[in-house]
Parts: C-alpha cells; structure tokens; sequence
C-alpha cells in the first residue's frame, strides 16, 4: 500500500470522528474495562465474544493504569530489514498521522513478525517521543523494551513481553486496521485498557455507556455486600439477583 494512499485513508478516517467531550471520557475512566464491557452488552450492538482483546496481553511497565483514547494504528515487522530505511525516525509521516486524531490518543502496534522474531516493538526513545505526541500509552502483539526507564516516564505499555533488541523493527504501514490478540482495531477505534485487557468502545453509544455502567456496579456491589454481611440467605440473593437495575 501507498504511503500517500494510506494517509490519505487516515484523514478521511480522523475526519468523521466526532470527538467525546472530556466529561465522558472521565466518566467513562471511572470504571474498569469489565464493567464497561457489560455495559457495552446492555445496548446489543455485537456479540458478546467481539470487540475485547484474548488472554496473553499484560502492563509491562507494572502497576493497574487505566489508558483511554483514539487508536493511532501502525503494523511494523522485525525479521528482515526494511526495503528502505531503518528505523521509525525514516517515517516520521506515521508521527504526522497521529496527529490527526482527537486526544487521548493510544499507538497500537501490531507486529507482523511477533510469533517468530522476538524483536522490541519500541523501547524508550519511541515511548518519549509517542507521549510527546498525546499518546497515553501503547497496545502491541509483541514484545517492548527499556522498562525501568518508561516506567519512571509513566507511559504504560501493553504488551505479550518483553526483549533485548528491536532487531529490524521498521513501520510497513500505519493508518489502516490491525489486529492486536483476537481484536481487530482500527484507526480512530476508541480503547480503553486496563489490567484485565482491552476492550473497543462503540463511538455511537459511548456517551450512555457510564450510566448503564453505574447501575450495573450498583446491583453487584448491592450482592457482594450481601454475601458478606451477616444477614446472608439465599432467600436475600436470590431477591438481589432477581431484582433489576
């Protein structure tokens, strides 16, 4: 694919996003992806085995963050040199494409060659130069690098694990889908990740998902006070679990 013809289907693609105000997106913040996930199924929009990432993503970087926004998109590959070029400094139109997006932004990395090279996805430098770039954190199948120091920048970074060497890691494509462990992105997606994962907000319910969300922790927590309170019976669970929101 063109380069010109890929940033050119990422502007049109930045072009029809209507972005949240700000209120959302902290109310939005104020739950856990499983939650926003079950207020996801409230509005039947997909199946309730789409639009979540599989097992086997994790924080490297240590500690629960919560990162939400806009998905930049990029596919890189590792095993073999680039055609040309040979590093992300050689494309710096995939930095000039994020830009395109609303803030907060999330750079999604899908490596191409993660099952059989091994290869850093981005280490330090690039993690700088990503938050410098309103991104809050990044998402990839593969592998990244230099923990200590992005920690102590506190720009979480999702991945499978972790590696020495970027090897030949070099950009193919940026703007177009991808698909990070079971869930496809793309470009301008809203993400939200968190410990247990992450999971695709629907842009055109995203505004009601907070308060759908609300009432369904109200009910669960309603149950879990009650299976350890002292006032237990099955007759109360069964009258809580019954109830509806």
């Amino acid at each position: 694919m063109g380069i010109s013809r890929t940033k050119h289907n990422a502007v049109s693609a930045a072009a029809t996003i209507q972005p949240l105000p700000r209120s959302t997106l902290d109310a939005i913040r104020q739950f856990d992806t499983c939650s926003i996930a079950n207020a996801i199924e409230h509005f039947s929009v997909r199946l309730r085995n789409e639009g979540f990432t599989r097992p086997g993503l994790q924080c490297v970087t240590g500690g629960s963050p919560r990162i939400l926004g806009y998905a930049a998109t990029c596919s890189v590959r590792s095993a073999e040199p680039p055609m040309s070029g040979n590093a992300y400094a050689d494309r710096t139109d995939w930095w000039e494409t994020i830009g395109l997006l609303p803030v907060p932004r999330i750079a999604i990395f899908q490596d191409l060659d993660a099952p059989t090279s091994g290869a850093s996805t981005i280490g330090e430098v690039h993690a700088a130069v990503l938050k410098a770039l309103q991104c809050e954190g990044m998402v990839t199948n593969g592998s990244v690098r230099d923990i200590p120091g992005v920690s102590r920048m506190e720009f979480p970074m999702f991945a499978s694990t972790v590696s020495v060497s970027h090897a030949y890691m070099h950009v193919v494509d940026f703007g177009a889908p991808v698909e990070i462990f079971g869930l496809p992105v793309r470009f301008g997606d809203l993400l939200y990740a968190d410990v247990h994962g992450v999971v695709s907000i629907p842009l055109d319910i995203a505004a009601r998902v907070p308060e759908v969300a609300s009432g369904i922790r109200a009910k669960e927590r309603k149950i879990i006070d009650l299976c350890q309170s002292p006032e237990f019976s099955l007759e109360k669970l069964l009258q809580a679990v019954q109830t509806k929101q």
